[in-house]
């Protein structure tokens, strides 16, 4: 996306204008259904589709808006998020997020396959964008065996899915005493206690936040 907005003269270059951009990412962007036909909708009606361009307010209150030409995001709102399906795009070699999962579900037994293709689960902030999961869904339904039933699960606050499973989890009162016996039995005792010294409890964050940077700085 900021490279996209770079092409279009705007550059969001500090930390605080890179949260801007992954605000207007999660708020505009959409996944389009198919990409080749989108982009030919696009040519076709000079880069001004009918209802597709849209407007974002900063912070400070200004609208986006491109010179002579009325509002900025346009093409930008599909484009961004297509790398996910289509990493070449931006000249990486790698596979598209549909892809992955596939080749990761069909790593795992046999027995398996079928009930991890029936429980896919969003999360992240980049699977809030319109149409992510419809996307998903039919690419993955297309490289998939015929017949497989697969189900994908787009919970409310997947943005934060991540944080609330390791929260959950570090909040069990038998996780700690769990991992130093894990890791007593896998490493050094020596490497067990700076794990120990690296802990960092509720009351201890509540005390004082920068522990964190302290510790694992």
């Amino acid at each position: 996306m900021q490279l996209l907005f770079r092409k279009s003269g705007m550059v969001f270059h500090t930390s605080a204008e890179k949260e801007v951009v992954r605000t207007i990412k999660e708020k505009t962007c959409y996944v389009a259904p198919d990409p080749k036909k989108e982009e030919r909708e696009w040519i076709q009606s000079g880069g001004r589709p009918d209802g597709k361009i849209v407007e974002h307010v900063l912070p400070d209150g200004n609208k986006i808006k491109r010179a002579k030409k009325g509002l900025q995001i346009g093409a930008e709102r599909w484009k961004a998020p297509e790398i996910l399906f289509d990493p070449e795009l931006i000249g990486l070699e790698y596979a598209g997020i549909h892809q992955i999962v596939v080749d990761a579900i069909n790593r795992t037994d046999m027995d398996l396959r079928k009930s991890l293709f029936g429980n896919i689960v969003l999360s992240g902030g980049s699977t809030l964008c319109k149409g992510f999961g419809d996307r998903l869904l039919h690419e993955v339904q297309r490289l998939a065996v015929k017949d497989m039933r697969i189900k994908i699960f787009a919970p409310p606050e997947r943005k934060y899915s991540t944080w609330i499973g390791g929260s959950i989890l570090a909040g069990l009162s038998t996780f700690r005493k769990v991992g130093c016996i894990s890791f007593m039995n896998t490493i050094q005792c020596t490497q067990a206690l700076m794990l120990e010294k690296m802990w960092v409890n509720i009351d201890d964050w509540h005390e004082d936040p920068d522990i964190i940077h302290r510790k694992f700085a």
